[in-house]
């Protein structure tokens, strides 16, 4: 006598299924402000490490021995919203070296990616069509388009920050504002750019749901780290 199943038990190994997939779902379920975070994160140590291995720290260059404006080369990370980034908050890691360093990523200054030599390290920057996240002819990375990749609405630089840039000297330590503005390696006539508060450097994300998260620079080292919700110590 052959056996088989009824109608009753395959119901009900169905709903057990869907039970199971309900749960497997939610537990799997990703959180684009986190993620965003934690790759924003890895991109800030990677611009740190840019800094480190570029060891910018006197005039002389190999391609010119006068370079009396070398501080302002120094590499950074700086967020925007433009047309070329359909208007959605992105960041690009550059090096400005081009001309008289203006403070505007040129293509030929963004940071190569290193898992892609033929993407460039942004997320839609004016100045290029190959920067213009909207064009087919974009070379830059979609990733660093949080606001279209992760829903990031808006960042906000507080604490030791402020403006849209984080930059690093040679030291692997932590600047505030444009480097393209400073009189000297570490001043802006009385202002003092490196990050020395002891609170260090935070950066804001805020998902279109309102949902916040916290990046902490510190001060000297210019560690990195995600603040945990109600810690200001990085964990």
């Amino acid at each position: 006598m052959k056996k088989a199943f009824t109608m009753i038990e395959l119901v009900f190994v169905l709903v057990i299924i869907g039970i199971l997939s309900s749960i497997i779902g939610q537990t799997t379920r990703t959180n684009p402000l986190q993620e965003a975070a934690i790759q924003l994160a890895s991109h800030i140590r990677y611009t740190q490490h840019l800094a480190l291995v570029d060891d910018r720290y006197n005039k002389n260059r190999k391609d010119d021995d006068d370079n009396v404006i070398w501080y302002k080369e120094r590499w950074q990370l700086e967020f925007g919203k433009n047309d070329n980034s359909d208007d959605k908050v992105q960041y690009t890691i550059f090096s400005d070296t081009a001309g008289n360093s203006t403070g505007d990523a040129n293509f030929d200054e963004i940071a190569i990616n290193p898992q892609n030599n033929n993407q460039v390290m942004s997320g839609g920057h004016t100045g290029s069509v190959k920067l213009d996240i909207t064009d087919k002819r974009f070379l830059g990375m979609k990733s660093l388009n949080i606001g279209k990749t992760y829903e990031i609405d808006s960042y906000e630089l507080d604490g030791g920050c402020s403006g849209a840039r984080i930059s690093f000297d040679h030291l692997g330590r932590p600047f505030k504002g444009k480097q393209s503005s400073m009189d000297t390696p570490y001043n802006n006539g009385s202002s003092q750019r490196l990050v020395n508060k002891e609170e260090g450097c935070k950066i804001i994300l805020t998902h279109i749901s309102g949902d916040k998260v916290v990046l902490r620079i510190t001060r000297e080292t210019g560690f990195v780290c995600i603040l945990k919700t109600g810690t200001e110590v990085c964990q």
